[in-house]
């Protein structure tokens, strides 16, 4: 097996937090990055680099740069995981609101992915991690305008970013998920009990990460098997 170099976001916990073990298990090079690198420093893998990332700080961006110029020189895989949720009513969510969730479901989405595409190979393969609430038509959620719509952005970011390059690559994919069993889901839902866990999730999108491109580009992927 040929080991790839993935950079994954928002791994402290749930699906991404699986989505490290599940792909440095199988001996890829990972890079893992969130907020809080504590959770899988302790794994202590040595095909795993974590350090604190914020999606929002312009400087941190210079950090991942900095580290596949020295360690990796290419990247075959980009995942971006990493999702702000809130859930309030939208007469109640203010701008700041609106700009903490964009920052980092969008922006950061957006901002990444433009920070690591001189690295990527052209059969690399980017994958965002958007929602069903970002779905059109899909069911919707009252207290869900800031979230849902900003996984709606990037399914369209995702659209236009597979035209923009497609003759050269990289391939870019986007996995509308539905309802996860994750300590983000349950703070923004209390006491829901979602058909799928975080891990049952990590392994099809570590699969998909893996071998998806060669199916699809530009593409958005329902992955639901319930309602939301």
């Amino acid at each position: 097996m040929n080991s790839k170099n993935i950079i994954i976001t928002g791994t402290s916990r749930g699906i991404g937090f699986e989505l490290v073990h599940i792909l440095a298990n199988q001996g890829h090079n990972v890079l893992a990055l969130s907020r809080n690198a504590q959770p899988v420093s302790n794994l202590q893998f040595d095909n795993i680099e974590s350090f604190a990332f914020d999606l929002g700080k312009k400087e941190d961006y210079k950090k991942v740069e900095d580290y596949v110029t020295k360690e990796w020189k290419h990247v075959d895989i980009l995942i971006n995981n990493a999702g702000a949720l809130l859930n309030k009513p939208f007469a109640e969510t203010s701008m700041e609101d609106f700009e903490h969730v964009y920052k980092t479901n969008v922006f950061g989405v957006a901002e990444m992915t433009r920070r690591v595409l001189p690295f990527l190979k052209s059969d690399g393969h980017v994958v965002t991690i958007s929602s069903m609430g970002g779905v059109q038509g899909s069911v919707k959620f009252p207290g869900l305008s800031a979230y849902s719509s900003s996984k709606g952005a990037v399914v369209t970011l995702t659209e236009l970013l597979a035209e923009e390059y497609k003759e050269t690559g990289p391939s870019f994919n986007v996995l509308a998920l539905g309802a996860v069993q994750t300590e983000m889901l349950e703070e923004a839902f209390p006491g829901y009990q979602a058909p799928t866990t975080a891990l049952e999730m990590a392994e099809y999108i570590a699969d998909f990460s893996l071998n998806g491109n060669k199916y699809y580009n530009g593409k958005m992927l329902q992955v639901s098997n319930s309602t939301p």
